[in-house]
Parts: C-alpha cells; structure tokens; sequence
C-alpha cells in the first residue's frame, strides 16, 4: 500500500481479527440480508428492492473486480466489493458498524489490490461513513445528481 494510504487510513487498532474472504455462491444469503437490511440513507444503487433471484443472478455474475465478506472475529459483518474502475462498496449488518471496522476493511480491501487511486462513492445521507472518510483526509472530487426527464 502506497505510503498516502497507510497515512489516511491506519487507526492502531489491530487487523488480525478482521478478515476479507471472497464471496462464493453461499454468501448469497447473507449478501440479500444485507441489502435488506439497508437504509435509504445508504443506498446509491437501487430505487426498488431486487426479488432474491434477481439478486442471486447479480451476484453469481460477478459484477466487480473484487468482492469480499467481512469478517470480524470469524462472524459475518458486512461486504465490500472493489469495482473494475477502482471504486470501493462498502456495507455492515445495522448492529455491527464501528468506525475502526469501517476504517481497517478498506485499508485491507487497499493492501489486496493495487491502485494508485480509490473511489468510495457515499450517499450524502449517509453521515456516519461521510465523517469516517473525511477524517482521513480524502479529497472531495465531485457531487453527481439525477436527471429525471419526463416522457
């Protein structure tokens, strides 16, 4: 990892109980209790709920570069997927965020993959992950808005 990395993101806290494993076809579940389970406030990417076989079809087909289950303490806490343009998903199951969880799944998703530069793309309604990353000192790049046109 890049030595502006290591400086943005290190918190002390220890990773060794913080684990990345690649999603497989049984994390299908856990993957649609996730999506589930989040917020309006969080979510870029849908407008509706997708049906689980839908959902399912997505994840078998490999949509990122990288995807992986979060671990913590050999329990199942979220997912993070890194895209082919090297921007970063990020998500935990509601009872399980903590900034230095949050912190140490991204510099781990950054130490697995090489890159120059990562995206996170954050829901502006989405306070707690806005404060994390603005706290290590990332950059600002842009605000991207919705068109609706009518018919």
């Amino acid at each position: 990892m890049n030595n502006y990395m290591t400086n943005t993101l290190s918190t002390n806290m220890p990773t060794s109980s913080i684990e990345l494993k690649p999603i497989r076809k049984s994390d299908v579940d856990f993957l649609y209790e996730l999506l589930l389970g989040r917020s309006p406030n969080e979510n870029i990417s849908h407008r509706k709920m997708p049906s689980y076989k839908k959902h399912s079809k997505f994840v078998m087909s490999k949509p990122y570069k990288k995807w992986y289950i979060i671990y913590y303490k050999k329990q199942k806490l979220g997912s993070l997927y890194l895209t082919h343009l090297n921007e970063i998903g990020i998500h935990f199951k509601k009872t399980s965020i903590r900034d230095f969880l949050i912190t140490k799944s991204i510099e781990l998703l950054i130490r697995k993959n090489t890159g120059k530069r990562f995206l996170i793309n954050i829901s502006p309604k989405n306070k707690k992950l806005l404060k994390i990353i603005k706290n290590k000192k990332s950059q600002l790049i842009q605000y991207t808005y919705e068109l609706h046109l009518s018919d």
